[in-house]
C-alpha cells in the first residue's frame, strides 16, 4: 500500500470532486452535505500528504508508474521531499480556505467545493508529475477549474478580470505545446530525467533548438508565476476574485515557480553541458525588477486586496532570486520562504475580506469610512499578518528572509540580494502601515458600525488556521530548515534522479 501513496493525492480530490457532483450532494439544498464531504476530503489529503512526506524522508525519491508502464514511456509520477512538502502545503491552504467559505460564500455557487477539489487535483498533479506533457495536462486541469472559480459570486469586475486571465493563459498553453513539440523533436522524450540525460548529449545544432524550446518554457512558467514582464495580470485578477478563491490562488504562482526550479535544475541544470543554467542570466534581472515593480505596486495600491496581490508579486521575485543563486543552500532558503509567503498571503486575502464586510460600501479601499465593528479582533489578525509578510521578528517572514540573505555567497550577490530584499521589506512596512492606519484609525464621525454584521466563526477559524503557520514555522524552525535543506539537496542531485529512473526501467 505504501507505494500507492504517491498517486493518492491525485485520486482523493479526483474521486471526491466527482462524487460531489452526484446525489446526495447535488442540488442547492445539499450544501451541508457538500461541506461535510469537503472537510473529510481535506482531512484525508492532509493525512495522506503527511504519510507521503514520512515515506520519502525514509526511502528517498519514489517513482510511480501508472498502469505499470515503465519510464520514459509511461505516465510517471515522482514524489520526493519537495513535491511531498508542496502537496502538504496545498492541502493545508485548501482546508483554511474551505473553513472560511463555510460562512456562506460557498453558497454563491453550488459547484464551489467540487471546483476547489479539481483545482487542487491539477496543483497536486503538477507537483507530482515527472513528465512535461503530463505537466501540461495538469496545468489545463487547474486552469479550467480556476476560470470558473474566478467567476464565483459573479460581478462585472470578475468577468473583466476573468477574460484577461483566460486569454493570457490560452496564449501560455499554446506556447507550452510549441515548447513541448520542439523539445520532443530533438530528444525523443518528455520524461524529465530522461530528457536531462539526453540534453547533455545533443549536437551543437540541436542545442540551439533545445535552447529555443527551453526559452519558450520559461515564458510559460513565468506567466504562471507572474514574473516580469508577465506579472501585470495578477493584482487585478486576485483583487477581483472572491476571498476564498484569492486565498487559494496564492499557491497558483508557486506552481510556476516550482516548475522553474524543477525543470531548470534537472533538465537545464549543472549536468546539461553547453546548456547548463542557460536561463540564469535572464532570471537575475527579471527577479530584481519583479521585486521592484511589485513593491511600487504595493505602495501605489488603493485597496488592501490589490496591495496583497502586489506582495504576491514581490514574493515571486524573491523566490526567483533564490533560484538564480543556483546553490542547494539558496534553494532551501527559497523553499522555506515559499511555505511562509503562500500561507500568509492567503490569510491576508481572507482578512481583507472580513475588513471589507464591516466598512460598508468602502470595502477595503483606503478611504475614510465607517468604523470597523470588531476592531480589536481584526486589528490583531491584520497586524500579525502584516508583520509576518514584511519579515519582522519573531515571525516566519523574518526567518525566511534571514536565511535567504545568508545564502548569498559572493560579494556581488550580497550587494544585490541584501539591498533589494531589505529595501523591499522597508517599503512593504510603509505600505502596510499606511493601510492599517487608514482602515483602523480613519473613520467617519457618524458611528453606525453596530449595524454591520459580525464576522463568522468560520471566517475567523479559516484565517487563524493560516496565520498560525507563521509562529509554528518559527517555533519548529530547526526541523523545517532541516527538511528544506534535504529537499533542496535532493532536487540538485540530478544523477540520483536519473539512477532512480533507470532502476525503475529495469524493474529493480
Amino acid at each position: 500500500m505504501s507505494v500507492h501513496l504517491v498517486i493518492l493525492p491525485i485520486l482523493i480530490p479526483l474521486i471526491g470532486g466527482l462524487l460531489m457532483l452526484l446525489p446526495p450532494f447535488a442540488g442547492p439544498a445539499k450544501y451541508q452535505y457538500r461541506r461535510v464531504a469537503a472537510f473529510a476530503l481535506f482531512i484525508a489529503q492532509i493525512t495522506t500528504s503527511i504519510a507521503l512526506m514520512q515515506m520519502v524522508m525514509q526511502n528517498g525519491g519514489m517513482l510511480y508508474a501508472v498502469g505499470d508502464w515503465q519510464p520514459p514511456f509511461g505516465i510517471i509520477l515522482y514524489a520526493d521531499q519537495l513535491s511531498a512538502m508542496l502537496v502538504m502545503l496545498g492541502s493545508f491552504l485548501g482546508l483554511g480556505v474551505t473553513l472560511y467559505s463555510f460562512a456562506g460564500s460557498d453558497r454563491e455557487g453550488k459547484y464551489f467545493h467540487p471546483l476547489i477539489q479539481f483545482q487542487l487535483l491539477g496543483i497536486y498533479g503538477a507537483f507530482l508529475t515527472n513528465d512535461l506533457f503530463n505537466l501540461f495536462v495538469f496545468f489545463e486541469v487547474l486552469l479550467i477549474a480556476s476560470y470558473t472559480l474566478l467567476m464565483h459570486g459573479e460581478g462585472k469586475q470578475k468577468t473583466a478580470a476573468n477574460m484577461h486571465y483566460v486569454i493570457l493563459n490560452l496564449i501560455g498553453s499554446s506556447l507550452f505545446l510549441f515548447a513541448l513539440g520542439t523539445l520532443y523533436g530533438i530528444t525523443g522524450t518528455l520524461n524529465i530525467p530522461d530528457m536531462a540525460l539526453k540534453i547533455a548529449q545533443l549536437s551543437p545544432s540541436n542545442q540551439l533548438i533545445a535552447q529555443a524550446g527551453g526559452s519558450m518554457l520559461l515564458v510559460v512558467f513565468g506567466l504562471k508565476a507572474a514574473m516580469l514582464p508577465m506579472h501585470y495580470w495578477l493584482p487585478s485578477t486576485y483583487a477581483a476574485a472572491s476571498a476564498p478563491v484569492a486565498a487559494l490562488f496564492a499557491i497558483m504562482t508557486k506552481v510556476g515557480v516550482y516548475c522553474i526550479f524543477r525543470v531548470y535544475t534537472v533538465v537545464f541544470g549543472d549536468e546539461a553541458g553547453e546548456l547548463a543554467n542557460m536561463i540564469v542570466p535572464w532570471v537575475w534581472p527579471m527577479a530584481i525588477i519583479t521585486i521592484i515593480l511589485g513593491t511600487i505596486g504595493a505602495l501605489a495600491s488603493t485597496n488592501l486586496r490589490t496591495l496583497i496581490g502586489n506582495l504576491v508579486v514581490v514574493s515571486v521575485g524573491t523566490l526567483l532570486i533564490t533560484f538564480a543563486l543556483r546553490t542547494p543552500e539558496a534553494t532551501a532558503a527559497g523553499l522555506l520562504y515559499l511555505l511562509h509567503s503562500t500561507l500568509i498571503t492567503g490569510a491576508l486575502f481572507l482578512i481583507a475580506d472580513m475588513l471589507g464586510q464591516q466598512r460598508g460600501k468602502a470595502l477595503d479601499y483606503f478611504v475614510i469610512a465607517r468604523k470597523i465593528k470588531q476592531q480589536a479582533l481584526l486589528g490583531i489578525l491584520f497586524i500579525i499578518g502584516a508583520m509576518t509578510i514584511a519579515g519582522l521578528p519573531p515571525f516566519s517572514g523574518f526567518l525566511g528572509k534571514l536565511i535567504i540573505l545568508q545564502s548569498a555567497a559572493t560579494a556581488t550577490q550580497q550587494i544585490w540580494v541584501w539591498s533589494i530584499i531589505l529595501l523591499s521589506s522597508l517599503m512593504t512596512i510603509i505600505a502596510l502601515s499606511r493601510a492599517g492606519t487608514t482602515l483602523f484609525w480613519r473613520y467617519s464621525q457618524s458611528n453606525n458600525s453596530n449595524q454591520q454584521p459580525s464576522v463568522s466563526k468560520w471566517q475567523i477559524s479559516g484565517a487563524v488556521l493560516l496565520l498560525a503557520a507563521s509562529p509554528l514555522l518559527s517555533l519548529f524552525g530547526g526541523s523545517v530548515v532541516e527538511y528544506t535543506d534535504n529537499a533542496a539537496t535532493q532536487l540538485h542531485d540530478v544523477p540520483y534522479l536519473i539512477d532512480v529512473m533507470q532502476l525503475e526501467e529495469r524493474g529493480q
